[in-house]
Formats: C-alpha cells, sequence, structure tokens
C-alpha cells in the first residue's frame, strides 16, 4: 500500500500534500522490527520511550515517522543516520516526521488499512470483563462449530483458527498482531472471530480499529491495580468496548454486576442481559451442583428448560447465561444450544479436575484474584463434608493490594492453605509471601515457597474425601521467575507428584 493511501485513515494529512509516494511495505512500532520501505510508529510505553529509538528506526530502513504532537525533532544522531545513508548510496529523501494527537490511535488505525480492515468483513465478538472471559470464548467456538460456521479466537490460552494453534503472549495482541491475524482468518474462510479484551487492550486502543459485530461483558472486580491504579480507572477502560459499538451491534451484559448495569447507561448497543438475582432476558434459578454437574432452570425468550452441565458453580452458570443470551440473539436454535452447552465438558485450567484413582479430589484452577479465588472456593465448599486444602501464590510485579486479600480470603474460605511461589517474575518470592501473609488472621497455613513442593505437601496431606485446589496458574505451563521461564504444569506436577504417591 502506498504511503498517500495509508495515511488518509489518520484523516486530514492537507500539510503532507507533498510527501513523498512509497510503498509502504510494513508498520512497526518496535524499531528492531523495521525493515526497508516501513512505517515507525514511537509509542511513549509504561517501560519505554519509543522516541528513543526513532534513529534506530531510520537506520533499519524507515521511510516515515509518527511521532505524537508536538513534533519530536531529529537529533544530532539522527542527522548523522542520514548522511551515513547517503555515504551509503541510499536514499538522501528526509525521513518524513508526520505528527499526530495519539500515537497509539494512529497505531490501531494505520494497522487496520494496511491489512485491508479484516474485521468488517468477519464477525468478531469482543469478550470483556475480569473472569469468565476465556469459559465464554470456549462455549462460543463449540456453538459456532456445531452450528457448521468456521470460527477462531484469540485469547489467553492461545489464538487458534482452522487447524493453527499460535502461543499466546499476550491475552490481547498488539494492533498489528491483531489485524494480521485477522486478515489471515479471513483468508482461510474464518466467518466469526472471538477476542478476549483484556482492560490493558482498551486502554491502549489496541482494538480500536476493529469493528465489532458484538460483545460480551462477565463482570468487574478488583484486579489490574498496578496498571490503573483505580477500580474506576479499570471500569472506564473495560466500557470502552461498549462505547464505542452501536446498532446493528449487540451487547451481552451482567445484570447482576453493578458494573455492568452501569455500561447499559452508556452503549448504544442492542442490550440483550443475563443474570440470576436480578431481572434479566437470560436468567437461571433452582440451581444445584456436585463435583461432576451444574443443574438449573434456563428461563427467557421464550425457553423454560432443564439445563445440565458438565462445567461446576454458580460463575459457570453466569458464563453459560451469557452465552446463550449471544447465541438466541445470533439466531442459533435452542436444540443445538442445548445440546454442546450441556455437551461441554473441559475449558484448561478452568476448574480442570484430575482424574485419578483416589479417595479425594483435585482441581486445578487460573483464579488469580480475590473474586475469582472466592467464587472457586465457594463452589467447592458444598462439595466436600470434609476439608479444603488450598495452595496458592501471587504474581510479582502485579497488583500488590490483592496480596493480603487474598491471604485473608484463602484462610477464612479454606481449611488448610498452602502458601508458594506463583510468576514472581523479578521480585522475591518471599517479599511477595510476606505481603500475603499481612492479611491471614487464623493459623491455618504453611509457607513452602517451591511450588512442586508446596503441591506435594497438599497432597499428602489429603484424606479421604478432601479437596485439594492448586490455584493460580491453571492453563499455564511455565513460571516466570526473574528474567527467564522455566517449564512448569500446574497439571503435570500433581500427576507427578500422585503417581510418586501411588494414587
Amino acid at each position: 500500500m502506498r504511503i498517500k493511501q495509508l495515511i488518509k485513515a489518520l484523516g486530514n494529512f492537507s500539510n503532507y500534500s507533498n510527501l513523498a509516494d512509497f510503498e509502504v511495505s510494513g508498520i512497526s512500532c518496535n524499531s528492531k522490527a523495521v525493515k526497508d520501505g516501513f512505517i515507525f510508529v514511537a509509542i511513549r510505553g509504561n517501560r519505554q520511550d519509543g522516541n528513543k529509538f526513532i534513529e534506530e528506526a531510520i537506520e533499519r530502513g524507515a521511510k516515515a515517522i509518527i511521532v505524537q504532537s508536538p513534533s519530536h525533532p531529529l537529533s544530532p544522531a539522527g542527522r548523522q543516520v542520514i548522511l551515513s545513508r547517503r555515504q551509503a548510496g541510499k536514499s538522501t529523501a528526509k525521513i518524513p516526521f508526520i505528527r499526530v494527537k495519539d500515537t497509539r490511535k494512529a497505531l490501531a488505525k494505520l494497522a487496520a488499512e494496511f491489512y485491508g480492515s479484516p474485521s468488517s468483513k468477519i464477525k468478531v465478538i469482543g469478550v470483556t470483563g475480569t473472569n469468565g472471559k476465556t469459559t465464554i470464548t470456549y462455549l462460543l467456538e463449540a456453538l459456532l462449530k456445531e452450528a457448521e460456521f468456521l470460527p477462531a479466537v484469540i485469547g489467553t490460552i492461545n489464538y487458534r483458527f482452522k487447524d493453527k494453534i499460535i502461543p499466546s503472549k499476550n491475552t490481547t495482541p498488539g494492533p498489528i498482531e491483531l489485524q494480521s491475524l485477522l486478515a489471515d482468518m479471513l483468508k482461510t474462510g474464518i466467518d466469526y472471530a472471538i477476542i478476549e479484551v483484556s482492560s490493558h487492550a482498551l486502554d491502549q486502543d489496541r482494538t480500536l480499529g476493529i469493528k465489532f459485530h458484538s460483545a460480551v461483558f462477565t463482570n468487574l472486580t478488583q484486579d489490574h491495580l498496578d496498571y490503573h491504579k483505580t477500580l474506576e480507572n479499570y471500569f472506564r477502560s473495560k466500557a470502552k468496548l461498549f462505547e464505542n459499538i452501536s446498532p446493528p451491534a449487540f451487547a451481552v451484559i451482567n445484570n447482576d454486576d453493578k458494573y455492568g448495569r452501569r455500561i447499559k447507561e452508556l452503549t448504544k448497543a442492542r442490550i440483550i442481559t443475563y443474570g440470576i438475582k436480578n431481572k434479566a432476558d437470560i436468567r437461571a434459578r433452582d440451581i444445584k451442583f456436585d463435583c461432576l454437574h451444574t443443574e438449573f432452570k434456563l428461563l427467557g425468550a421464550g425457553l423454560e428448560t432443564d439445563f445440565r452441565s458438565r462445567l461446576i458453580g454458580i460463575h459457570n452458570v453466569y458464563n453459560i447465561l451469557a452465552t446463550v443470551g449471544w447465541a438466541l440473539q445470533e439466531g442459533i436454535t435452542p436444540a443445538t444450544i442445548k445440546s454442546v452447552l450441556e455437551g461441554f465438558s473441559l475449558v484448561p485450567g478452568r476448574l480442570e479436575r484430575i482424574d485419578f484413582a483416589g479417595d479425594f479430589s483435585v482441581f486445578v484452577d487460573y483464579a488469580h484474584t480475590e473474586d475469582a479465588l472466592k467464587n472457586i472456593l465457594k463452589t467447592l465448599r458444598p462439595l466436600t463434608k470434609k476439608r479444603i486444602i488450598v495452595v496458592f501464590g501471587c504474581g510479582g510485579e502485579r497488583d500488590k493490594t490483592k496480596r493480603p486479600k487474598m491471604g485473608r480470603l484463602a484462610s477464612e474460605l479454606s481449611d488448610y492453605a498452602i502458601i508458594t511461589s506463583d510468576n514472581p517474575r523479578s521480585e522475591d518470592p518471599m517479599e511477595i509471601i510476606r505481603d500475603i501473609k499481612r492479611g491471614i488472621k487464623k493459623n491455618n497455613y504453611s509457607v513452602m515457597p517451591q511450588r512442586l513442593d508446596a503441591i506435594r505437601e497438599s497432597l499428602s496431606l489429603a484424606k479421604p474425601g478432601d479437596i485439594v485446589l492448586v490455584a493460580g496458574k491453571g492453563h499455564e505451563n511455565y513460571q516466570i521467575l526473574k528474567d527467564r521461564s522455566i517449564p512448569f504444569d500446574d497439571r503435570e506436577a500433581v500427576k507427578e507428584c500422585l503417581k510418586s504417591m501411588n494414587c
């Protein structure tokens, strides 16, 4: 695509009518990824300022630079780069600096234009909220496959479409990767792209260039305050998804969540509500569950049917209701919805039961927030008359204020807690553990920093009828320690320990 055509996506750029036209070979906000013919977008991030890498981008072949107003001056080092290029026989044309109000927004718009705005040709579903996003994307994917569509998923566990599976680096990738993925999906005939939309992505306008067909809101509880600072800022980021959609797009909203009720006032999209406590379009009552199933009566949209799911817990009832609300609005038949959702059995690392021949139960779950851990422990409590033993920790370089809260909650809602490392990153694991301990008032816990040791100890303590919950990492198959990742999968660790115990 030619530069003059591409920058039309940014609005009125009449000041650049004399811009030398050239074929753009790519766009990047990472100077090390720049190649000849690229546009470099200089973004001031949380850790790095892209303006400091403009010279490197030029040296690597950038032919235009997008900067945030006021214009970033070309330093003497930058002028030396141009002189060096001239001496090397390369183009001596001045590198144009294009000024914009917001380089993040510009990057999203340019990426969409460069890849041909694929979201205008695929139905894109955005799923956001603190908890439940991953489960809902799996449920929607299963439904759409059964309804003979070709869905794709971009989310926490991986990015997948057709027979292709790409490891996930971020729940929602940056705008260039996101638009590239959507373009590749379009080429393979994908009908629907289901995207887990994180608060970071919304705050950073990664999804600005996407036309959403529909959106789902799950809930909002404390998380990511290391980034957002306040719960209100966190909410405002989530709300952006719904503020930017309007008919014919529709929004499926949890009417039991106070933030969901606020979102209803902010969006112009058609609204479908779901819930258990409050009046809603799709709702559930008479809920019962055990270690293997959840049963409830599903009501709404002219339906009243008994429902039996292999996903357990109240939180999964909400996930199912959200999925049903979306599917009915999209015209999927009630018979298909019931058949698929009742047959659905597993989301990796989400209250995943470990099968073995012992006389106690073991579950692995991704719960790494106070609310998620509370939901899981409250789900498990009525399933046993014996004890609940929980293994958990908190991640480093993340919201520190939730650590003592999770410690208090784990101590109060379980019978015994073993505090261990999660992904400490650059932080001292013992300092994280000390933060967790500050919230604990009871004497029903121990500390075992090595995660494998903690898991082994929890299993050795378990007696007939007990439930062991290993929380925090779920599907993850690694542990982040300082500047490196090591292989570690809670599920495999549990199986290894059980095998050594002859269970």
